[in-house]
């Protein structure tokens, strides 16, 4: 069994990473293959419309035609039991990285048809991993959860099944005198880091074992 997951931050040793790490630690402790990818160390480009994926009897049906660095990284994806992606909201969004990489990854699975049906081919669980800046009030306030609540239900509709883990009011720099960022409270934001974020910490490594019980 293995399981992989997707670092859609730029950063490889901060809030979103850190999660991803846990979760792959908590599956490993069960004896499980783990992989972490970072998509910031790919050279590649989102969906360019080329329908190649949609195209009655072609060779690249339910694939991506695409020759790039994603390729081989597909073909990781099918041959995992679970897939965990990760990316810090970016303008109440994922990265931009991860955005392209997910219009690559799962639109060739997604069928024309009605209602559209998935063509990958057997069911994993899959799990989304968000870090933020914002509290979980504003959050709430300005939408962000309807956005996640729709990728919930697309990795759902290509993978089977989808879980989503938040994280919420992280702390964004090692030294915030250094930023003009008069709205966050550097003390605040660093109690928080050490009495929360460790709580997310355990919360990913409690969900990268479950996977693995999956």
């Amino acid at each position: 069994m293995k399981i992989i997951a997707f670092n859609g931050s730029p950063r490889k040793e901060w809030n979103t990473a850190t999660l991803l790490k846990k979760a792959l630690e908590g599956a490993a402790s069960r004896g499980i293959e783990t992989e972490l990818v970072n998509l910031y160390d790919l050279n590649y480009k989102g969906c360019i419309s080329c329908f190649a994926c949609k195209e009655k009897g072609g060779k690249s049906y339910g694939k991506c035609v695409v020759n790039d660095a994603l390729k081989p990284v597909f073909k990781r994806v099918e041959e995992s039991d679970a897939v965990i992606f990760g990316s810090p909201v970016y303008l109440g969004s994922v990265t931009g990285e991860m955005q392209s990489f997910l219009e690559r990854l799962v639109f060739p699975y997604l069928t024309y048809t009605d209602p559209p049906e998935s063509l990958f081919s057997k069911k994993i669980p899959a799990v989304f991993i968000y870090t933020m800046g914002v509290t979980e009030e504003l959050m709430k306030q300005i939408g962000y959860d309807r956005r996640f609540a729709n990728t919930e239900n697309l990795l759902a509709r290509i993978f089977g099944s989808s879980e989503t883990l938040l994280c919420f009011d992280t702390y964004q720099f090692d030294d915030y005198s250094k930023f003009v960022a008069p709205r966050f409270n550097p003390e605040a934001k660093l109690k928080r880091r050490k009495e929360v974020f460790s709580q997310d910490c355990q919360k990913a490594l409690e969900m990268g074992a479950r996977l693995a019980k999956k």
